[in-house]
């Protein structure tokens, strides 16, 4: 089924130039509409026309586009590009999927774009909850993730571990994608499940579902294989094997990791 797309822009040569983009991109996405106002946008969403993936420029030619969602509630995806960083937590707060910095890059938009395909291949869910972990002490849902000029959203169940390495904090996903992040592993070992996440020395924090193999080590020792695959040893440490065993089989209560 191919991708039915809406593009938001006040700015006939950007919108020109995203449309070039994603056609030399998929050359199957159908673009269903161009508006470039508030109101031209309202009228086009209310009109019960079928869209699958918005592309939303934060400022048009009659005001801010978050305006929109004052009177409209879109369940769709949105991809937002402008040229400023400082709405990316207000645009994540309405369902972004990614926020896009002008001029778009083809390589970004690429990325992007996978992106809504592989949240289409998982159930759906919803960005509006972001802006409550941001707000509130709780678990970490998602990390918000900036990259070059691209922010992007990770969701804890997409992430199979993290480690440091020459004092950077990586996370990875369950796809084998690294970004850095502005987190130590003691900050993260207190946001994420301890029912999900186990920190097995000082170097790494692990799913238990990123686990492919487990082998007897040295000195009571643990050995993991990941998946996906890590080119650092990853050992459980030896005052933590005893817990992990626990852990891993469900023994153990949070308190206690």
């Amino acid at each position: 089924m191919n991708m039915k797309v809406l593009i938001i822009e006040d700015e006939h040569a950007a919108a020109k130039r995203l449309m070039n983009m994603l056609h030399e991109i998929d050359e199957t996405i159908e673009i269903q509409g161009v508006t470039d106002t508030i109101v031209s946008s309202l009228e086009w969403l209310e009109s019960n026309q079928e869209v699958d993936l918005l592309f939303m420029d934060i400022h048009l030619a009659d005001g801010s586009s978050f305006k929109i969602f004052d009177h409209i509630d879109i369940q769709k995806p949105i991809i937002f590009t402008t040229a400023y960083d400082q709405y990316a937590i207000e645009a994540f707060r309405v369902n972004a999927l990614d926020y896009l910095l002008k001029p778009i890059k083809k390589a970004e938009l690429q990325i992007a774009l996978q992106k809504y395909t592989d949240r289409m291949q998982r159930a759906a869910f919803d960005y509006r909850e972001l802006a409550q972990s941001l707000l509130k002490e709780e678990p970490a849902k998602r990390f918000l993730i900036k990259v070059g000029q691209s922010y992007h959203v990770v969701d804890i169940l997409d992430v199979a571990y993290f480690y440091t390495q020459d004092k950077i904090t990586f996370l990875v996903t369950n796809q084998g994608k690294r970004y850095p992040i502005e987190y130590s592993l003691e900050k993260l070992d207190e946001l994420v499940d301890s029912k999900l996440f186990f920190r097995i020395n000082r170097q790494f924090i692990i799913n238990y579902q990123a686990i492919h193999e487990m082998h007897a080590y040295s000195k009571s020792r643990v050995k993991i294989v990941l998946d996906p695959a890590c080119k650092i040893d990853s050992i459980v440490s030896t005052e933590r094997s005893p817990v992990f065993k626990r852990w891993i089989t469900g023994d153990l209560e949070s308190s206690e990791v």
